[in-house]
């Protein structure tokens, strides 16, 4: 279990504790994961972390990375979403795994948008709960705002059909509700939602209430729409109470439980669990300024390493301290590194 989680997400992290538990879990995962053990044949204790072993985020699209250990039970398989003809990245989940995941994420979200129960409306057809063998990226982060939710709703007759959505059980939920969650990957709730056409009961049952909007995953599909986050934001808060928010936040399947939601002041912060590194594409070197590929790390995964990844993102640390408010590592992200397939599910 992982000492840190028990700690405010954003308070000042404990160097020494978090390097401590990454290299136990790294002897764990080299000990119980042969094919983990075949990329780091002779790796010893780190001083750093950026000492520690990492495996690229491609790797999880080819191969099926999986720990065995006592205490660790396989339940199912997280999948990307993954584009046309691409393969999706499988993450093995286990269940000492998703209870700290499940705790980190709520932990990181009421950070954001309060721990109060209210409706959410989930962007998505309840037809991909019932999947087989697995779950996807975009159930997945739905789910991680069940904790917060007196009530689901599934808004989608066709999860790909942004026009399938059902308004009337928006208009029915908050004609006696103030506060709604509403969860969508960023192009649907851009077509589905701030796009739309809605009808004029929907207009009024809307209007004046608080809403909190949580979107991850799929910028790329609008950038042939030309739509700027500002745009997004003003479009979605249109109409709703002063105190309504946009929480965007960057995640990936190969780092579930860790999630970081774009502040105020347009910074990326670092949960105490977990860390952010930025490397040279040329040679992986350690760069504390300018842009570079990130490296995303965390104490919460058991059952597979994923618990150090080198993306195909980039981005760059941010110096200082955040006007926000919230201590530790922020940085910010740029996009992705040239000639890199486009995720499914990344937020860029």
């Amino acid at each position: 279990m992982s000492a840190l989680l028990d700690r405010p997400p954003y308070a000042p992290r404990d160097d020494a504790l978090f390097l401590a538990e990454m290299t136990a879990l790294t002897r764990a995962h080299l000990a119980g994961c042969a094919s983990y053990r075949r990329m780091w044949p002779a790796w010893k204790d780190a001083e750093r972390a950026r000492d520690l072993p990492f495996v690229h985020v491609t790797v999880f699209k080819h191969v099926d990375l999986r720990t065995e250990a006592p205490g660790i039970v396989h339940q199912r398989t997280l999948r990307s979403s993954a584009t046309t003809g691409a393969n999706p990245s499988r993450v093995s989940l286990d269940a000492k795994s998703t209870e700290l995941q499940g705790r980190s994420t709520r932990a990181i979200l009421a950070d954001f948008v309060g721990a109060e129960k209210r409706p959410l409306f989930v962007l998505d057809s309840a037809a991909a709960l019932r999947e087989r063998g697995g779950v996807s990226a975009r159930v997945a982060a739905a789910l991680a705002l069940q904790p917060f939710a007196s009530e689901i709703h599934f808004l989608l007759t066709d999860a790909a059909d942004p026009a399938s959505l059902r308004w009337e059980v928006v208009e029915q939920v908050l004609g006696a509700q103030r506060e709604a969650l509403v969860y969508g990957f960023t192009w649907m709730l851009w077509l589905a939602w701030a796009r739309s056409t809605r009808p004029p009961a929907a207009e009024e049952a809307l209007r004046g209430k608080t809403l909190h909007f949580v979107h991850s995953g799929g910028w790329k599909k609008l950038e042939s729409l030309a739509v700027e986050r500002a745009t997004f934001d003003a479009r979605l808060l249109a109409g709703l109470a002063p105190d309504s928010r946009v929480v965007d936040y960057y995640g990936l399947v190969e780092q579930v439980g860790v999630i970081h939601p774009l502040c105020s002041s347009g910074a990326r912060h670092v949960p105490a669990w977990s860390e952010v590194l930025v490397r040279d594409p040329r040679d992986l070197a350690v760069l504390e300024e300018g842009a570079g590929q990130l490296q995303l790390m965390n104490t919460l995964a058991h059952g597979a390493p994923y618990h150090s990844v080198l993306t195909e993102d980039v981005g760059r640390i941010l110096p200082g301290v955040c006007p926000c408010g919230r201590a530790g590592r922020r940085f910010e992200l740029l996009g992705r590194v040239l000639e890199a397939e486009t995720r499914g599910c990344a937020n860029v």
